[in-house]
């Protein structure tokens, strides 16, 4: 039996996620088979264009006629978006897949993970960077104890596509569409990735503090027809964090980092070693050893590296669209064996929290405990 699928957004995550169904069956068989059911957007003309271009046999202007009458409900859209859809799919008893952040505010993103929760179906947040065979790769070291009890965190994700003050105003630019800006955009993979890395007991735990700190660097955009629009969410961001157990943190995202593209670096220092990760690299992992005077570069493309038995021979490296192959295998085989799926959305509403204490540290300017 196939799995068919309604896609809500055909952009940027939607060619993505696309893509990866497109080469499943070519290089995970054991995948369930996919069939690209029912593209759904708003511009008839446009979606129908990429509805021909991305593979889907249908469309559909309103989303509220697919949710309940497809396998999987994959929401892509703009945060502002991701609610309704996606607690009506649950309602409906659909599996949903959902961008991330998970919401706009910490009490949508609650709604719907209680949504969730009384669906009872897997239900993803879209943390594709967790797939990185790297960061399983890291993840299995600090598991293992590798690198001892952990002492500091740091997580960045450096970006500079709105330095340029003529770049013109977006969703992304607007509160109430987006949320929040490089925070929830940016600020949201990091803190999951170091959720996903040391978030367990026996490693830093949970994060239980913050301060935070939010920048705007340019007040308003121009629209593209003479005219501009307001600039309401942050362009960059910086926190402390403490962790359960006492490791430090250190957390930071802009879209204002001039000469950085796509730069999610992730580091962890251990009282026996340290591990680096570059998302610009994502094929090394640069790793101490105790007993080590410096850093060794891992190539992470061998055949019993995660995922990787899937692709090339060894140091025939893979990119960043492999990561959404490997999330979408993880996700569709859980529907199909009707079991869970990490990351869920507990996981998304767990990243919210965090969101949100940043916010409201940085409105009171002083250090907030999570609930």
């Amino acid at each position: 039996m196939s799995l068919s699928v309604g896609v809500l957004g055909y952009r940027f995550m939607g060619k993505a996620h696309a893509n990866a169904f497109a080469r499943l069956p070519m290089f995970f068989p054991e995948a369930p088979d996919v069939e690209r059911q029912v593209l759904i957007g708003r511009d008839e003309d446009a979606l129908a264009d990429a509805a021909d271009r991305l593979g889907f046999a249908s469309t559909a202007t309103d989303w509220a006629d697919v949710v309940d009458d497809v396998d999987v409900f994959y929401n892509l859209g703009p945060n502002h978006v991701h609610a309704e859809p996606t607690i009506a799919a649950l309602e409906a008893g659909t599996p949903v897949f959902c961008e991330k952040p998970l919401a706009p505010t910490l009490e949508a993103a609650e709604e719907m993970a209680e949504a969730a929760r009384e669906a009872g179906v897997p239900a993803g947040a879209a943390f594709n960077y967790r797939f990185v065979p790297a960061i399983q790769y890291a993840k299995n070291l600090l598991e293992a104890g590798e690198l001892g009890e952990i002492h500091h965190v740091r997580g960045r994700y450096l970006q500079d596509w709105l330095v340029d003050p003529e770049a013109e105003w977006s969703w992304r630019n607007d509160e109430e569409m987006a949320g929040s800006g490089a925070l929830g955009d940016l600020g949201s993979h990091t803190v999951d990735l170091l959720r996903f890395l040391v978030g367990s007991d026996d490693l830093a735990g949970e994060i239980e503090r913050v301060n935070g700190h939010l920048r705007t660097f340019v007040d308003e955009r121009p629209t593209g027809d003479g005219e501009t629009r307001p600039v309401t969410v942050d362009d960059a961001y910086s926190a402390q964090v403490e962790f359960a157990n006492g490791t430090m943190g250190t957390l930071e995202a802009s879209r204002f980092a001039t000469g950085h593209k796509n730069d999610h670096t992730i580091e962890v220092h251990g009282s026996k070693g340290s591990l680096k990760f570059s998302l610009e690299r994502l094929n090394e992992l640069e790793v101490l050893h105790e007993g080590n005077r410096g850093y060794e570069t891992v190539l992470v493309t061998d055949e019993d590296d995660p995922y990787v038995d899937h692709w090339w021979p060894p140091g025939h490296v893979i990119g960043w669209e492999h990561t959404f192959v490997h999330e979408n295998y993880e996700f569709l085989s859980a529907v199909d064996a009707g079991e869970e799926y990490e990351p869920s959305f507990e996981d998304g509403l767990a990243a919210q929290r965090v969101l949100d204490a940043v916010e409201r540290s940085d409105e009171r300017g002083e250090w907030v405990t999570l609930e």
